[in-house]
């Protein structure tokens, strides 16, 4: 039994315990491109899916850095290395990963992902 309550607790609280409560953060380069390289790689599925985005559930993820090189846009940042400018996305990770549901697999990026690539200004076109 002490196994299986264990297994409910999130591995974020786990790290916290520890003194690690780093996260990571999907930013704005993610909007419309949502490439899911670093859905594959995550140990925890702390990945969230929404319409043209993707976010990470704070609450899970455990800091492994796995995702943050496999983001072919660097649109996943250490929450204490985030860009000027894109620091609002920590907490909007954490308000669409309550609301988007879990992926634990990668799936194909969107047909015009490419066009996306690197294009400023894209928060307006984030989808809910």
């Amino acid at each position: 039994m002490i196994g299986h309550m264990a297994a409910a607790v999130p591995a974020r609280h786990i790290l916290e315990a520890r003194g690690n409560c780093m996260t990571f953060v999907v930013t704005e380069n993610c909007i419309k491109c949502k490439y899911m390289d670093c859905v594959e790689v995550c140990p925890v599925d702390c990945f969230h899916e929404g319409p043209n985005f993707l976010t990470i559930d704070p609450e899970e993820c455990i800091d492994c850095t796995l995702c943050e090189p496999e983001c072919p846009v660097e649109a996943i940042f250490s929450e204490e290395e985030l860009p000027k400018g894109q620091e609002h996305f920590k907490q909007l990770n954490a308000e669409l990963a309550r609301q988007w549901p879990v992926i634990t697999e990668k799936k194909a990026a969107p047909a015009d992902a490419k066009e996306w690539e690197g294009k400023p200004d894209k928060l307006k076109l984030l989808e809910r």
